[in-house]
């Protein structure tokens, strides 16, 4: 017997979906803005290992020679990123839904059970709860993420006019490196989340469209008769 349960509220569901295409346009704005001074590799001396990006990765997206709009997009759509950011944090304080967020005292040694348990080696069930440990902390870690986003591209952005934030960040050059890195994570949480989306199945992907999903329901036992 299946029963409906309730699993996000229609808040934290509009928080989700606008902030998905929102983040996606900042990071394909931001690889435009990018292209016209890409430094960053892994390497040494003359030594690359890695460069972000190759040229190859550039032109099969159509990146080449459009700084003028990825710059227009990204400096209009980071507002609606941050407004949208301010408004989730704001929710979760007053709605108390940071409870179910905030990662507890053992949430290092629970989100590593739950990695063990999603590669199929760890074979005892997981506590039953809205979220895991690993989802607190990967979901806690992106707001602090888009805190760091919103800093680093503020520094970079206005680098004289907020020359005290940006000294506190390293510097340009620090700033700059820093709003990098900080975007590699987000791509790397993208991956992570669609790709355990897929392994959670339909129902879950449901609930953060409808707020709801489909759980088992105990069966009522029946109780015995006199005779």
């Amino acid at each position: 017997m299946k029963k409906l349960l309730e699993k996000h509220p229609l808040a934290i569901r509009w928080f989700h979906w606008i902030n998905f295409p929102v983040l996606a346009i900042m990071m394909w704005s931001g690889l435009l803005i990018y292209w016209a001074n890409d430094v960053y590799r892994i390497g040494w001396g003359d030594t690359t290992l890695l460069k972000f990006f190759p040229k190859s990765f550039y032109e099969a997206l159509h990146v080449p020679f459009q700084l003028a709009k990825g710059m227009a997009w990204h400096f209009v759509v980071m507002w609606l990123f941050v407004l949208n950011g301010v408004a989730y944090v704001l929710y979760t304080l007053f709605s108390g839904e940071w409870r179910y967020l905030v990662p507890g005292r053992h949430a290092l040694r629970e989100a590593w059970q739950v990695v063990m348990h999603d590669l199929g080696i760890r074979k005892a069930p997981l506590p039953v709860r809205k979220y895991n440990a690993a989802q607190q902390l990967a979901y806690s870690a992106v707001v602090l993420m888009g805190v760091g986003s919103a800093l680093t591209g503020f520094a970079i952005y206005k680098p004289t006019e907020l020359a005290g934030l940006t000294t506190l960040l390293g510097g340009y050059e620090w700033a700059r490196a820093e709003h990098f890195i900080l975007t590699l994570g987000y791509a790397l949480f993208f991956v992570v989340h669609v790709a355990q989306v897929i392994r959670a199945g339909w129902n879950n992907f449901r609930s953060m469209i409808a707020g709801f999903e489909l759980v088992d329901a105990p069966t009522p036992s029946s109780k015995p008769t006199r005779p």
